[in-house]
């Protein structure tokens, strides 16, 4: 990550900040938080990771969290394209991957329009980061063909995703289904998911935190996921994991057996 010359166009870098821990970031990531000379800040980005920043850069919080007062997307690229045109080595920090469910498609599009080159720089998701901190796969030659990932949160004026198809799909394909920014709709998603075919019994995990000392989880069935995250108060951030992959947790083989009793 150099400086503009007069000759090139400004570059805008989307870095993946991952799912907390700063040691889950790549090197790529690192150098370019290094060398940043403006971060504009997600608000799950983890401390951590702003350690690595140079002592005169400027960080910017633009938080988006679900159910938070947000900081317009509008605002956020006008501030990127600004600070990319005067010069300065412009960062946006986001937490996970800036492609998966970060907006980076959004904004790539965005700084491009606007002449800008946009390098992007992978990080760890938070969907893989939590099934990781159980201890068990997305996919499993013995359980799961293929993984879905899908948001719980819709865009306005979108109905969101159609749950009982998805259910139908993850049966007949076997596939694990990872829910993004879900906790809020989980009663609405346990009846949509039943009604599209997940049986009852179907292990469910829900990780709060994924990677940070402060992680949180219980394990428990599709049918008492709703009384499970109520009865453990777990919030945002979190991720859902719906599959088979999870029945070879201790946790899970005795939630199996009790039907959804308590489990952390």
């Amino acid at each position: 990550m150099q400086p503009h010359t007069v000759h090139e166009k400004p570059t805008v870098f989307l870095v993946g900040a991952g799912p907390g821990d700063p040691e889950l970031l790549t090197v790529k990531a690192v150098k370019a938080i290094a060398q940043a000379t403006v971060l504009l800040v997600d608000d799950l980005v983890g401390r951590g990771v702003l350690a690595y920043a140079q002592p005169g850069a400027r960080q910017i919080y633009v938080g988006k969290r679900g159910g938070c007062a947000s900081t317009p997307q509008h605002f956020i690229e006008q501030l990127m394209i600004r600070e990319a045109r005067r010069g300065e080595r412009v960062v946006r920090l986001k937490g996970g991957d800036p492609f998966i469910f970060g907006r980076g498609g959004e904004e790539a599009e965005r700084l491009r329009a606007a002449g800008l080159q946009v390098e992007v720089v992978s990080g760890i998701t938070a969907g893989l980061a939590a099934t990781t901190s159980l201890g068990v796969p997305w996919t499993h030659r013995a359980h799961a063909h293929g993984v879905v990932l899908v948001t719980g949160h819709a865009h306005p004026g979108s109905s969101g995703p159609d749950w009982r198809s998805l259910a139908k799909t993850c049966v007949s394909a076997r596939l694990t289904l990872v829910i993004y920014m879900g906790v809020a709709l989980a009663r609405c998603l346990q009846e949509e998911l039943l009604a599209g075919g997940l049986p009852a019994d179907t292990p469910v995990g829900v990780i709060q935190h994924a990677s940070l000392p402060q992680q949180r989880h219980v394990v428990t069935t599709l049918d008492a996921l709703a009384l499970a995250i109520e009865r453990e108060c777990l919030g945002s951030p979190a991720v859902i994991i719906v599959g088979d992959v999870l029945r070879g947790l201790p946790t899970a083989q005795s939630c199996l057996s009790e039907k959804g009793q308590a489990l952390a």
